[in-house]
């Protein structure tokens, strides 16, 4: 396999990389349209998309609540719609863009009567099925604690058990687990990740396809320092309560939810456990009002917890499960020697979150996109452009190993460059709460 990270620059001077500047180019996407198909020739991906099955991964994670989290948080429509006109002109047989986002994000938000109605535009014009999923199995709004679970029937899924060969699996203790998910009853988390088995509800669409793409958005994130393309694929597993994120308790308790061992804290999670076991019954505002009061009885500077500091050890390692599913896993659940399936990574950062991502980023003037077909050392990339000190990410150290130790060819514009050079086109990110260990200090990377 001949591994690729390509990085193209939508800036010549300082002065054009600004946010207003870039903004524009979601707006007027066929500069963009033409650069995304320009790299997919360099890399020989028309022939590989012709007459096959892709799916197009965007991240969808919630719905725009600010007019900046078009462009901060989640995968633009005008960059999701450029790189579906550049896929669509290779001659695809079928395209299925899904994804599946937290629990309260309005579909109805995200897919808009606009962008449906272009989808199904482009599938007419070019005359190629075209559909748009939600990967979703149960959705939950917890202002008006109503829960809608089974959306889809089991059978559009894979129950995908990763077995002992799970990257959780060392720091899974025996007997009842201790790994939880925000906002999510923890009694599946349970069932599904104890000694030996780690059990993930897959979306079929991954096995059906012959070629994925995947269109993150590249943002800081407070539970592993950097989303883009290796985290996105979380987006694939129908049963998000099913994703271990942190280990109940902090780290002075057996757990990584947060440094120390604050009982103040402890107590908001067993209360916040309380509710969310009871999600849909009347107990369930009883136990997040009892979380709230503890929290706000914890001190300011230490309220950031639930897995969102750098000692988090659990949700790196689920992602690289998730990964290893995506590039290995057959429909029978097993996991192959060989790769399945191509899967690429087409990165939006022209405009990038910072701050406490992926949620509430801020807009970052990054001005590049990627292409790439190996996502790890894709994000180290990223991460040095952002001035992030990758060898601090254990998601991004332990993801360049995953596909093999073949090289990976880095370029900027079209031109081989090593790692460092990355770094005279840098502009620091601000990264989450608490993660400032993660800044760039020194000059190399």
């Amino acid at each position: 396999m001949n591994w690729f990270v390509d990085l193209e620059p939508f800036f010549k001077e300082p002065a054009d990389r600004t946010v207003e500047s870039l903004r524009g180019y979601y707006r007027q996407t066929g500069g963009v349209e033409a650069v995304m198909a320009g790299m997919l020739e360099r890399h020989q991906l028309p022939a590989a998309i012709q007459g096959k099955r892709v799916l197009l991964k965007p991240n969808w994670v919630i719905h725009s609540q600010r007019e900046s989290d078009d462009w901060c948080v989640r995968t633009s429509d005008g960059f999701l719609l450029a790189a579906l006109r550049a896929v669509l002109a290779c001659g695809p047989a079928k395209v299925l863009i899904g994804d599946a986002p937290v629990q309260g994000c309005r579909w109805d938000k995200v897919v808009t009567t606009s962008l449906r109605e272009e989808v199904e535009r482009l599938g007419r014009h070019y005359g190629i099925p075209l559909e748009i999923r939600d990967f979703r199995r149960k959705t939950f709004e917890p202002w008006l604690n109503k829960p809608v679970f089974d959306r889809h029937p089991l059978s559009e899924y894979t129950l995908f058990d990763i077995g002992e060969r799970s990257y959780l699996e060392p720091v899974t203790r025996k007997g009842r687990t201790r790994f939880r998910v925000n906002d999510y009853d923890p009694g599946v988390l349970e069932e599904r990740h104890v000694a030996g088995r780690h059990l993930y509800t897959i979306t079929n669409a991954l096995f059906e396809s012959d070629v994925v793409i995947s269109l993150p958005k590249v943002k800081t994130h407070q539970k592993v320092g950097l989303t883009a393309a290796v985290k996105n694929l979380v987006g694939l597993v129908g049963d998000k309560e099913s994703l271990p994120h942190h280990r109940l308790g902090g780290s002075e308790l057996g757990g990584d939810s947060y440094e120390g061992g604050s009982r103040l804290r402890y107590m908001a999670e067993l209360a916040s456990d309380f509710a969310d076991r009871r999600q849909g019954k009347p107990l369930y505002r009883a136990g997040s009002r009892l979380s709230d009061l503890f929290m706000r009885l914890v001190p300011a500077s230490q309220k950031y917890g639930r897995g969102a500091w750098p000692g988090n050890d659990t949700t790196w390692r689920m992602v690289l499960d998730l990964n290893r599913i995506a590039l290995f896993g057959t429909r029978e659940g097993k996991l192959a020697e060989v790769p399945q399936r191509l899967v690429y990574s087409l990165c939006d950062g022209l405009i990038a979150g910072e701050g406490n991502g992926p949620l509430e980023s801020l807009p970052l003037a990054l001005g590049v996109i990627s292409l790439t077909n190996h996502s790890g050392m894709n994000d180290i990339a990223l991460a040095t452009l952002m001035r992030l000190d990758a060898r601090r990410l254990p998601l991004l150290q332990e993801a360049a190993r995953l596909p093999g130790e073949e090289p990976v060819l880095l370029t900027w514009h079209n031109q081989e460059i090593p790692l460092d050079a990355l770094l005279q086109h840098s502009v620091a990110a601000l990264p989450p709460p608490g993660w400032e260990v993660v800044s760039l200090k020194t000059g190399t990377v």
